[in-house]
C-alpha cells in the first residue's frame, strides 16, 4: 500500500514538487524485523534524511504502522536531525504522531530560500514560514536565510521573533526587511546564547534595555553599525566568549575611526574587513585572535597573557601591539603580511610552549632580513609543525641547532628558484624527527625555459631526497 498525494491528511502543507510514482521507483523501505528503539530511531532518521518526499509516495503499511506506534519523544529525536523546514513539513504528513511531534518536540528549525521553488513569491514564503513557526512549541534554534531577491515585510518577521523569543537559544538571521527590524529590541533580555546577524543594520544600542545576559556567541556579517554601538553591544553581553566581525560597515563622522571593545569573558575574536583605522581591544581572557583582510594604523591588545592562537592573514598594520599576551602562545600563523623580523620575534619570543609556527607568503621590511632558524630552534623547543614560504636567497640556513621536535614540515615557493632544492634539503637535516614533508608550489601555465629547467632539477633533487629519507612521508600540493 502506498501513500500518495491524494491521501495526505487535510491541511497538510507540502513544499516543492513531489516526485511521481515512476520517479520514485526503486526507493522503498520495507521493515524486515522489529528492532530496539534506538536502532529504529537511527534507521528511520537516516531514511528520512535521504528520501523524505519519496518516502511519502512509496511508504508501505508496515512502516506506517511502526511510525504510528513510535513514542512521540522518539519521533522528536528523529526530527532533531531534520531541522530544514522543508523536510520537517514533509515528515509531518506521515501520520498523526509525526504532526504532534512537530508541534511539541521540534526544537530546531531552518529556513533557506534555496530549498524552495524559485518561482515562489515573497508573500508565499512569508506565509509558509509563519504557518510552520506557529505550529511549533518551545523552539530553541531558529535559522532563516533568505536571499536578497526577497524583501520581507517587517510585521511577520517581528511576529516570528515575538512568538519564539522566550524559548529561543540560537538565532541565525539573514533577512532583508522593509522597514528594518531591530533584532536587539525584540530579542534582548531573553535567553539567547548564539546570535548570528547577516545583512542587517544596528542603530541606537541601549545596553541597559537591550541586554543579553546569556549570550556566548555573537556573529555580525555584512552589518552596518557605529563604533560606539558595537562597543555598547559587546558590553551588553556579560558572558560573551566568541565574537566574529565579518565585513562591517562602521558608521562614523570622524576622519580617523577607532573601534574600542572591552570584554573580560571573551575567548575568541575574528575580525575581517572592518572599516576602521584603529582597533583597541581589552580582553583579559582572550585565547584566539584572528585578523583578516584589514588595513589599520593601529591594532592594540591588552590582556593577561592568555592568548594561545594568533592568526594574521592579508593584514596591513602600521603598529601591531599584543602586549604581554604572548607567554602562552601555541600557534602563530602569519600569511600575506609584511614582517619586521626582529620586532615580530621580540613580540612572540616568550612563547616557550609554541607548537606551530607558520610564515606563508610573507615579505620582509628589510631586504636583508630572513626568518632566523637558529633563533627559532632555541626559542621554541616544543615546536612540532613548521611552515615556511617566502622569497628565497642565499644564507637562509644559519646556525646548527636542530629543530628536535618538528615532525611536520611544510615548505613552499611562489616563484621557484635555484635555492629551493638546497633549502629543502637543509631544512630536513635540521629536523631529525621529521615524519611528514609537504611541498607547496605554484606552476604557471606559460613557463620559460629557465623555469622548466629549474623544475626538472628540483624534481630530480626530490627523488634523491626521498630515497635518502625513506621514513619521511613526502606530499606535493601544486597550484
Amino acid at each position: 500500500m502506498a501513500v500518495g498525494c491524494n491521501s495526505l491528511p487535510p491541511g497538510t502543507l507540502v513544499v516543492g514538487n513531489i516526485p511521481t510514482a515512476k520517479q520514485a521507483d526503486g526507493i522503498l523501505y520495507t521493515p524486515t524485523a522489529k528492532v530496539p528503539g534506538d536502532s529504529c530511531e537511527h534507521a528511520l532518521c537516516s531514511i528520512l534524511r535521504r528520501n523524505l518526499r519519496i518516502l511519502l509516495i512509496k511508504l508501505d503499511i508496515n512502516c506506517l504502522q511502526i511510525m504510528e506506534h513510535l513514542p512521540v519523544e522518539v519521533i522528536g529525536n528523529i526530527l532533531a536531525h531534520l531541522s530544514a523546514a522543508r523536510d520537517v513539513m514533509v515528515s509531518s504528513a506521515v501520520c498523526r504522531k509525526w504532526r504532534e511531534a512537530c508541534r511539541k518536540h521540534l526544537h530546531s528549525l531552518s529556513f533557506n530560500s534555496d530549498d524552495f521553488p524559485r518561482d515562489m513569491t515573497t508573500r508565499q514564503l512569508e506565509i509558509i514560514i509563519t504557518q510552520t513557526i506557529f505550529q511549533t512549541m518551545g523552539l530553541q534554534c531558529l535559522s532563516i536565510h533568505i536571499d536578497n531577491t526577497h524583501e520581507f515585510s517587517a510585521a511577520p518577521v517581528i511576529a516570528w521573533l515575538m512568538y519564539t523569543r522566550e524559548t529561543l537559544r540560537c538565532l541565525y538571521y539573514n533577512i532583508q526587511t522593509n522597514p528594518n527590524v531591530n533584532i536587539l529590541e525584540k530579542c534582548g533580555r531573553q535567553k539567547l546564547e548564539v546570535l548570528d546577524l547577516d545583512h542587517n543594520t544596528i542603530t541606537g544600542v541601549e545596553p541597559s534595555y537591550q541586554r543579553f545576559t546569556c549570550l556566548k556567541s555573537l556573529y555580525l556579517r555584512h552589518v552596518s553599525i557605529s563604533a560606539l554601538d558595537l562597543s555598547l553591544l559587546v558590553a551588553a553581553c556579560p558572558k560573551i566568549e566568541s565574537l566574529a566581525l565579518d565585513v562591517l560597515e562602521i558608521v562614523t563622522s570622524d576622519s580617523q575611526s577607532t573601534m574600542e571593545l572591552t570584554s573580560h569573558t571573551l575567548k575568541s575574536i575574528f575580525v575581517k574587513t572592518v572599516g576602521v583605522d584603529k582597533i583597541i581591544l581589552d580582553a583579559d581572557n582572550l585565547e584566539v585572535l584572528h585578523l583578516n583582510a584589514l588595513n589599520l594604523d593601529l591594532f592594540e591588545l591588552s590582556g593577561k597573557g592568555t592568548l594561545k592562537h594568533l592568526k594574521i592573514d592579508d593584514v596591513s598594520v602600521t603598529h601591531l601591539d599584543i602586549g604581554e599576551s604572548t607567554d602562552h602562545l601555541e600557534v602563530v600563523d602569519v600569511s600575506n603580511f609584511m614582517i619586521v623580523w626582529p620586532k615580530f620575534y621580540n613580540m612572540i619570543s616568550r612563547a616557550c610552549n609554541l607548537r606551530m609556527l607558520r610564515f606563508w607568503g610573507v615579505a620582509f621590511d628589510d631586504d636583508d632580513e630572513i626568518v632566523d632558524l637558529e633563533t627559532v630552534a632555541v626559542a621554541f623547543p616544543l615546536l612540532r609543525h613548521l611552515s615556511l614560504s617566502y622569497e628565497l636567497r642565499d644564507g637562509l640556513l644559519q646556525g646548527l641547532s636542530p629543530l628536535e621536535n618538528v615532525s611536520v614540515l611544510e615548505l613552499g615557493w611562489t616563484v621557484i628558484s635555484e635555492h629551493f632544492g638546497p633549502w629543502v634539503f637543509g631544512m630536513i637535516e635540521r629536523c631529525p624527527n621529521l615524519k611528514k614533508l609537504v611541498i607547496h608550489g605554484v606552476l604557471s601555465e606559460a613557463k620559460t625555459r629557465e623555469e622548466r629547467k629549474m623544475l626538472a632539477t628540483f624534481t630530480s633533487f626530490i627523488v634523491c631526497l626521498m630515497r635518502k629519507y625513506v621514513h619521511v612521508d613526502v606530499q606535493f600540493e601544486y597550484e
